[in-house]
């Protein structure tokens, strides 16, 4: 008989242990759920931030601002409108400007001594 007790109070000191082994394990896991739940909703109301700010930084307004400043651009005029028409290309490079046709010849000549090898 002594030799079952022995036997059932190590079974039931086995069977202690693992279950406080689990109940230990458990609570590991579920803190680390809750910190991977609030890093979650940390990097999406991080996300939603920078939603917002890039929704700010691309207004019409913004963009139209920092073309004139930045790129020295500006609204187009009938002025400074050229109209294409459907020439032969003999008459389209002699009605060009003379800086135009300078413009051209230097982008050519850049451009062939690029590709010359």
């Amino acid at each position: 008989m002594t030799r079952v007790n022995i036997l059932l109070f190590f079974a039931v000191l086995g069977t202690a242990l693992f279950l406080v082994k689990t109940q230990y394990e458990s609570r590991r896991l579920f803190s680390e759920l809750d910190r991977a739940k609030a890093e979650a909703h940390r990097l999406e109301s991080e996300q939603d931030k920078l939603d917002a700010e890039r929704g700010a930084q691309a207004t019409p307004l913004r963009v139209e601002k920092l073309a004139r400043e930045q790129l020295r651009m500006r609204t187009i005029t009938p002025a400074i409108t050229q109209y294409a028409s459907p020439q032969s290309n003999a008459d389209a490079v002699a009605n060009q400007s003379p800086q135009t046709i300078e413009l051209r010849q230097q982008t050519n000549a850049i451009t062939t001594a690029e590709v010359k090898p």
